[in-house]
């Protein structure tokens, strides 16, 4: 499982790599380059999957099992 994602700002243009919570989504993120507070994306769980380079953590584990991820949209 990875837990670094380089998250890119649909405002600015700015990438950062974070290191994702395991236990939790992450519905907030605010951008280190303008400061925008980025939210996930319809459909998405975290701003992680909306707007990084590796899914989140659950999402990750769903994909390897097949198991539905405790953070999927009802």
């Amino acid at each position: 499982m990875q837990l670094q994602s380089t998250i890119t700002c649909p405002q600015c243009g700015g990438k950062s790599t974070e290191t994702m919570p395991t236990n939790a989504c992450q519905y907030f993120y605010d951008c280190r380059h303008c400061g925008a507070v980025l939210k996930p994306l319809a459909g998405d769980c975290c701003v992680f999957c909306s707007y990084g380079t590796v899914p989140c953590p659950p999402i990750q584990l769903a994909e390897e099992t097949g198991e539905t991820p405790c953070c999927a949209s009802p």
